[in-house]
């Protein structure tokens, strides 16, 4: 199994007033709409232990995740054995995370240290958010069952809200605070996020236009190029559109369903004008609901998201994914040259996303494109070299496997017996 080095991650390029309502909308709402009334984080040096039955990949990619976040967002964070610890992540299976939140991945609760505390304490005011003045002490659940690379995601993602902004958004193209999960490791974004929490400037209990006075001061110090970079227009993401894309890509939907929300989160992009990665995410859904009945439709779906997704900056990762797509119709129907040239450019980008599963994709569809190009030798490198990503970003031997036979059946010599 292979895994990534620690690396640091790119300074964002954006506006620091538009940074600011990013920063403002993260910090003093909740996902579900909700108003926080003050700005919370931990005043105090913050300690962390981990309980349950960890997977072996848990502590480095733990290590590598505090190693960043005292170096890029200078947050002081250590991890400890002591029960007295500010925040305990406990592995546990994923069905019992399934049991105490149903649709959820993992997640983070304040003033808990057990999923046994937290099923004692779930309807009492100390677990609810909106009334926190102060972070003293949080629970982040995660499951022990799955890949490497879920675990590692979900390390990055609950412990940036158990330490940070407590709200995701969709308009945000390179954040882990992003619902659309395509990226899952701490950006540059992220980080100056974390940085500006942690800010000296900043202290519990602000409301939001005491924050909101501060940001200007506190983002040039911390973020000096935003200054210069003239601010873009935002448009807020409608409810409605969040709803048609989470009934989409959820669980408890029909085919039906998901392909009629897809066709609905499509229109409220097409009615909002937007151009940005939201219009090109809407596509992309609507291309992967269409695709077992009508391929030929999904790929022109797939090449609306391409196209907006090339007007906007910073997008390459969502690219990527969307190549996975377009990569493998080529592949299917005998255009290994072309399946090669839209491949090769995101492998890096899979690589500097450190997303593994991704990566190991990428390479399989590119080892077919040899196999049908006569390449075989190198086909047989490129295929042995993937697998010790598919083990970080898949896990079990038989989910690299399914991939690998899913991938190898879009060869159409397979078909032919080739």
């Amino acid at each position: 199994m292979k895994s990534f080095a620690a690396t640091s991650a790119r300074a964002p390029v954006r506006s620091n007033a538009n940074i600011a309502g990013d920063f403002l909308a993260l910090h003093f709402e909740l996902e579900s709409g909700r108003e926080l009334p003050a700005f919370t984080r931990f005043e105090q040096p913050i300690t962390l232990r981990v309980t349950g039955a960890p997977p072996e990949s848990l502590q480095s990619d733990l290590s590598q995740l505090l190693g960043r976040l005292r170096r890029e967002a200078g947050i002081n964070i250590r991890q400890v054995t002591d029960s007295s610890a500010n925040i305990t992540i406990e592995a546990v299976s994923r069905s019992e995370i399934r049991r105490a939140l149903p649709h959820a991945a993992c997640f983070v609760v304040p003033n808990v240290s057990s999923l046994a505390e937290f099923r004692r304490k779930r309807r009492k005011s100390e677990t609810n958010w909106a009334l926190l003045s102060e972070r003293r002490e949080l629970g982040i659940f995660i499951p022990n069952d799955v890949s490497p690379q879920e675990v590692r995601d979900c390390l990055h993602e609950e412990l940036a809200q158990a330490i940070g902004p407590l709200n995701d958004l969709y308009r945000l193209p390179d954040s882990v605070f992003n619902d659309d999960n395509v990226h899952t490791v701490l950006t540059g974004f992220d980080m100056l996020i974390l940085r500006t929490s942690y800010d000296p400037a900043l202290r519990n209990g602000m409301t939001r236009d005491e924050v909101a006075n501060a940001l200007p001061g506190i983002l040039a110090r911390q973020n000096p190029r935003g200054v210069r970079v003239a601010a873009r227009p935002v448009s807020k993401t409608p409810r409605s559109w969040i709803n048609a894309t989470q009934t989409a890509l959820g669980p408890g939907a029909t085919q039906s369903q998901r392909l009629r929300a897809a066709n609905e989160a499509t229109r409220i992009a097409q009615q909002q004008g937007w151009t940005d990665h939201r219009r090109a995410f809407s596509h992309y859904i609507l291309g992967r609901m269409l695709q077992a009945g009508d391929p030929e439709t999904a790929q022109q779906q797939y090449r609306s998201a391409l196209f907006y997704l090339s007007q906007t900056p910073g997008t390459d990762l969502q690219a990527a994914y969307v190549v996975t797509q377009t990569a493998a119709y080529a592949l299917a129907n005998g255009q290994p040259q072309d399946a090669r040239q839209q491949i090769r450019p995101q492998l890096e980008v899979a690589r500097r996303a450190e997303n593994a599963a991704l990566l190991s994709t990428l390479m399989l569809l590119d080892a077919e494109a040899l196999d049908l190009q006569g390449e075989r030798d190198k086909a047989a490198d490129v295929r042995l070299d993937s697998l010790g990503w598919a083990r970080y970003g898949f896990g079990s031997d038989w989910a690299v496997r399914a991939r690998m036979q899913e991938v190898a059946a879009l060869n159409p010599q397979q078909e032919l017996g080739g």
